[in-house]
């Protein structure tokens, strides 16, 4: 067995229940060790969004979640960002059509910064002057709808699909898009 000093420290270590942030549910997602309560505040942890869920619909999604409370043996999370794994985005990217980006900093009602990064794509090849119009769409689209909305909201609408059905809604006008999806989104 090992001993030394190394082993004692790892001893002395305590283990800290982690709960997902209330948007997700406040559920159990894990344990990590801190020697004290300070040391565990503004880890970074990375959970796939199946795990919080339990709905395998949400495999593809990641999400960083910063402590920022610790209580006892609780420790408290809050939603850094969602992002879509790159096999996902990659796998829906087609030959012979097109694929837009587009990056929108934004502020919700409260006037909190949100970062939303947006990917869409097409069956077919669009001109420069359809693209400019959905990037343009998309923009009025996604800044009216964060202005009027509290960043709950808009976490829980894009977990649940009904913000990229809206955006889906808009554009269809201009072209058929395949699939709109959040790439990333920074609170």
């Amino acid at each position: 067995m090992a001993t030394g000093k190394g082993m004692e420290k790892w001893k002395e270590k305590k283990w800290m229940n982690i709960y997902s942030p209330e948007i997700l549910g406040n559920n159990t997602i894990g344990e990590m060790p801190a020697n004290e309560e300070k040391d565990a505040i503004g880890r970074m942890i990375k959970v796939n969004m199946s795990w919080i869920t339990n709905n395998p619909m949400h495999s593809f999604t990641v999400v960083g979640l910063k402590v920022n409370e610790v209580s006892g043996n609780a420790a408290h999370t809050q939603l850094k960002y969602l992002e879509q794994t790159f096999s996902y985005l990659h796998s829906m990217v087609k030959r012979h059509g097109s694929v837009i980006y587009t990056i929108d900093k934004l502020n919700d009602k409260d006037g909190k910064s949100i970062v939303i990064k947006l990917l869409l794509t097409m069956d077919t090849r669009l001109t420069t002057k359809k693209r400019m119009a959905i990037r343009k769409e998309m923009t009025e689209f996604l800044k009216g709808y964060v202005n009027s909305n509290e960043s709950k909201t808009i976490v829980k609408d894009i977990i649940e699909g009904s913000l990229q059905k809206e955006g889906m809604k808009r554009i269809q006008d201009i072209t058929a898009v395949s699939k709109l999806e959040i790439k990333r989104l920074e609170l």
